[in-house]
């Protein structure tokens, strides 16, 4: 079997590479080179790349293969998230890795403000003294207000206490108590804006939150507020910005981010760039040596997950959040039970529900209904399916797919459902679990027909009219057919003649063809040769 193949289509440290792992083959290529890109993409299972590889439709149709997209870093501006999901790939970034350094860097943006330090060097290396022109302003005893209470904004938090400030935030999404844990106190944005010193902004850019920073709440400031923005260009609208910093109705403002970067693209922006109360970097949040590499080294392990067939509960087009230790066994279950179910059903259900019963009905299980759901479509779709366009498959197909839990299991202490509802009318079902501290894969239900059986990778299921001398025709056909059973078990209903079902463990793969001359040796309601994977 050979490795899977990773390409770095941009430069990432060593310790990414190591992380990796020994099990993939890693090629490079330079991913602003287009021509050499798609050349290079075509067989290979994995790409990592950083802001200045473009990863397009075009990407995703020269490289069949590709399984998962990382990028070392936060923002996904270069990767089309929405053509990655199409052809099935993941789309990995590293959400986490540049919190620290974003939050030190608003911090720094605060303290070089208040003290002059850009303006003071730039005038010291000119031959210049001029100690009584820079005459700043303390942290100490000043109101910091933190616009958007998220990670990096709690960061902020943490590091200000020692200074002695007073700290106030907004965020309509995290609640009073929260914000007291952290020593500080929620308000409105108008309150908050009137009250702030200091104002750092910590927020996600969407249709929200543009411009969320203006006119408006310019108008009710402190004179002697300074303003940071180290989130993302366009929350603070800078022409108001503009406006504010050269009528004295705010003091300063240090930026590492605009609404067009460089700011010289953009009228607004590039006005800002000539005023002397102003600090600008260029959008240097993450731009570390330490988030860099944290950035790099935390989506080689996803992909490597991504690679093992693993799902990646941050990735960034997968549905579910963390999944609890005790979900993780279900996973593979709900895949191969999938399969399974595609196999009796003959074709995609109208309707399907994803049953999880008993104790890890207490946790989120939604990666079990994704799992459920690659598994029904692996059988009978032509390209890969993964846990990024299985729900997009179902959609495509008007499948309406319900994930039902339920903290009671009568026969196990978890057990796995999927229940379909043909367009025919027809319900097919299907119940899994894990047995023992094996975990063993086992099916305990068919059609509503207890068993226990172990869950093979190579099975026959046959419905028929219980009978004597059934099981020895099937037997015989499988015998002349050279197939060997590894074991079987029969549930009926409790008189003869009633109907039954025989779940019958074989060596090797079973074939549609053994299936239907075992349905027509014995009369059989329906006969399903069953051939499952991980």
């Amino acid at each position: 079997m050979t490795n899977p193949v990773v390409l770095i289509a941009e430069e990432l440290s060593p310790a990414t590479r190591a992380a990796l792992g020994d099990g993939v083959d890693v090629r490079t290529v330079d991913g602003t080179d287009r021509v050499a890109l798609l050349d290079a993409v075509s067989d290979v299972d994995a790409l990592l790349v950083r802001s200045a590889t473009t990863v397009d439709t075009e990407v995703f149709q020269h490289a069949p293969k590709l399984k998962a997209v990382a990028r070392a870093g936060v923002g996904l501006d270069n990767v089309d998230v929405d053509a990655a999901t199409s052809a099935g790939v993941m789309v990995i970034n590293a959400p986490t890795s540049n919190i620290v350094s974003a939050a030190e860097l608003a911090i720094a943006h605060m303290l070089a403000g208040l003290r002059h330090i850009a303006e003071a060097s730039a005038s010291t290396k000119d031959g210049r003294w001029e100690r009584k022109q820079l005459t700043g302003l303390e942290l100490f005893e000043k109101t910091v207000g933190i616009v958007g209470f998220g990670r990096i904004g709690q960061l902020v938090a943490e590091r200000l206490q020692p200074f002695g400030v007073e700290l106030l935030c907004y965020d309509p999404y995290v609640s009073k108590a929260r914000a007291a844990e952290f020593s500080v106190t929620s308000v409105t944005l108008e309150e908050l804006m009137r009250r702030a010193d200091i104002l750092t902004i910590h927020m996600p850019k969407t249709p929200e939150t543009t411009g969320m920073i203006g006119a408006d709440q310019f108008a009710v400031a402190k004179p002697s507020l300074h303003v940071v923005n180290a989130a993302r260009g366009g929350l603070i609208d800078e022409d108001a910005l503009y406006d504010a910093l050269t009528t004295g109705q705010i003091r300063s403002a240090g930026l590492d981010v605009f609404s067009a970067e460089p700011p010289s693209a953009s009228e607004s922006a590039s006005r800002l760039l000539t005023l002397p109360n102003v600090t600008l970097t260029p959008h240097l949040g993450a731009s570390t040596d330490e988030a860099q590499e944290r950035a790099g080294v935390a989506v080689a392990k996803s992909v490597r997950l991504a690679l093992a067939g693993e799902l990646v509960p941050d990735a960034v087009n997968v549905s579910g959040g963390e999944i609890a230790k005790s979900v993780r066994p279900g996973i593979a279950l709900a895949d191969r039970m999938g399969q399974v179910f595609t196999a009796l059903a003959d074709y995609s259900p109208s309707k399907l529900k994803v049953i999880v019963r008993g104790e890890i009905a207490e946790k989120d299980v939604s990666a079990v209904k994704l799992s459920a759901l690659r598994g029904v479509f692996r059988p009978i779709v032509d390209q890969t399916v993964s846990y990024v366009n299985a729900p997009v498959l179902a959609e495509q197909r008007d499948i309406d797919v319900e994930l039902v839990t339920d903290t009671h299991s009568e026969r196990f202490r978890n057990e796995i459902e999927l229940r379909g509802t043909l367009s025919s009318g027809r319900i097919v079902s299907v119940v899994g679990t894990l047995a023992s501290k094996t975990q063993e894969h086992k099916l305990v239900g068919i059609n509503g027909h207890q068993l226990d059986v172990p869950l093979s990778d190579h099975m026959l299921v046959i419905t028929y009219r219980d009978r004597p001398g059934i099981v020895g025709q099937i037997g015989a056909v499988l015998g002349g057919a050279g197939s060997n059973i590894a074991g079987m078990q029969v549930s009926r209903e409790a008189d003869s003649g009633s109907e039954a079902l025989v779940a019958l463990n074989l060596d090797r793969p079973a074939t549609g063809e053994l299936a239907a001359t075992i349905q027509s040796s014995i009369d059989a309601t329906r006969a399903a040769a069953v051939n499952v994977s991980y």
